[in-house]
């Protein structure tokens, strides 16, 4: 949700149910979406105050709003920085490796949501332009986009965990 600070967020993505049966490309680019969509399925209807607390004491900087923006600068790495040598223009740096966490408890979520699925747009572009089988430009060794996919998959997936308890720890919120 955003706040008065903020325009409203975009409309949520809906989740589709990826496929039972497809080629390698639909059943990655599906799952991910899905996931994707999950994130934005978490945060529905949360009150913008609740986004920023961070309510496990051994986890001082996991809020919702940390997570989103975390998912938003991967996405951005994954995609943008690894798979074409973009410049990698997150928040982060060796001096503060989780400044994205810290932005994410500070801006309106409807804000981060959105930044978020712009992001994930970037990314589903890149997607598209490549084979699945093409490599990294920037590290070595080189992940191929496969990779990414599978590693995007699971990263998402797994926040979307954090996004379950973090949410019914704030307002009681459950479900898929």
């Amino acid at each position: 949700m955003s706040d008065e600070s903020s325009p409203p967020a975009a409309p949520a993505p809906q989740r589709v149910d990826p496929p039972m049966a497809a080629d390698e490309r639909t059943m990655l680019t599906s799952w991910l979406d899905w996931h994707r969509a999950t994130v934005h399925a978490k945060c529905a209807g949360l009150s913008p105050d609740l986004s920023s607390r961070a309510p496990l004491p051994t986890s001082p900087l996991m809020t919702v709003g940390g997570v989103v923006c975390h998912l938003r600068w991967v996405e951005a790495f994954w995609f943008e920085a690894v798979m074409l040598n973009q410049p990698d223009l997150a928040p982060y740096s060796e001096e503060d490796p989780d400044a994205e966490w810290r932005l994410g408890a500070e801006l309106p979520l409807g804000r981060l949501l959105d930044e978020y699925g712009d992001q994930c747009a970037r990314s589903r572009e890149i997607t598209a332009k490549l084979e699945l089988g093409s490599g990294a430009r920037r590290t070595r060794p080189q992940p191929t986009l496969r990779w990414v996919l599978l590693h995007m998959i699971e990263e998402t997936a797994r926040h979307n965990g954090h996004l379950d308890l973090l949410r019914e720890l704030a307002d009681g919120t459950t479900g898929e």
